[in-house]
């Protein structure tokens, strides 16, 4: 399998640090969507990451589609979504908080590579309240039921909640101070402690070691 775009993007290193925890053996091939767009466009023609190569060559998108596909190809062992109802319900309701905060950060940071003065301040007011709500309903969420400290097996939703709030605080640190949500803060520095993070650190560089 070929994993394309940039570990900047929280939704490729999301389905990155994914692979490595279910050792599932991978390239990772990082190619921007802006800066090396014809090349992406040559694998992808839609040009949206992250993409997937499958080994038949077909092509998948969407990190969380990926990743459903790549629980289906784990060893049920290395699989990291709950397998009964209520955990993975309760996996599901924090994924989708952390997804929900991951679009507004990204929101906000296309509308400040806008200039200045054709930058709608109501619209970036109301999506920095909606990314305020989703992280402090994530940071309660985390702070009532903590996730499993490492060695323990880290879940999906440890995972995606962890790459998020790093993204957050890299790109947007003004707009979400990290002192209001400690318990966020406290489960991302301790994920980024872990193996499976640090060989896809966030930034423009490759995965540094594959499953």
């Amino acid at each position: 399998m070929q994993l394309i775009g940039m570990l900047d993007s929280p939704y490729v290193r999301r389905v990155a640090v994914s692979l490595n925890l279910m050792e599932l053996r991978f390239e990772h091939h990082n190619l921007s969507v802006f800066r090396t767009f014809k090349h992406f466009a040559e694998i992808n023609p839609v040009v949206k990451a992250p993409t997937l190569v499958c080994d038949d060559g077909e092509i998948l998108m969407d990190s969380s589609l990926i990743l459903d596909y790549a629980e289906a190809l784990a060893a049920p062992e290395r699989r990291l979504m709950p397998p009964s109802l209520p955990e993975r319900q309760h996996a599901l309701h924090r994924i989708g908080l952390a997804l929900a905060a991951c679009e507004k950060a990204v929101q906000i940071i296309y509308e400040r590579q806008r200039p200045a003065d054709r930058q709608h301040q109501p619209w970036l007011d109301r999506v920095a309240g909606q990314l305020h709500a989703a992280c402090q309903r994530l940071d309660d969420a985390v702070g009532r039921h903590p996730f499993a400290a490492p060695p323990a097996r880290v879940d999906q939703a440890g995972v995606t909640t962890a790459v998020a709030w790093h993204f957050i605080q890299r790109m947007l640190p003004d707009v979400v101070q990290a002192e209001a949500f400690p318990a966020l803060q406290a489960w991302s520095a301790r994920a980024e402690q872990m193996p499976a993070f640090q060989a896809a650190p966030h930034g423009e560089g490759l995965v540094l070691k594959h499953a």
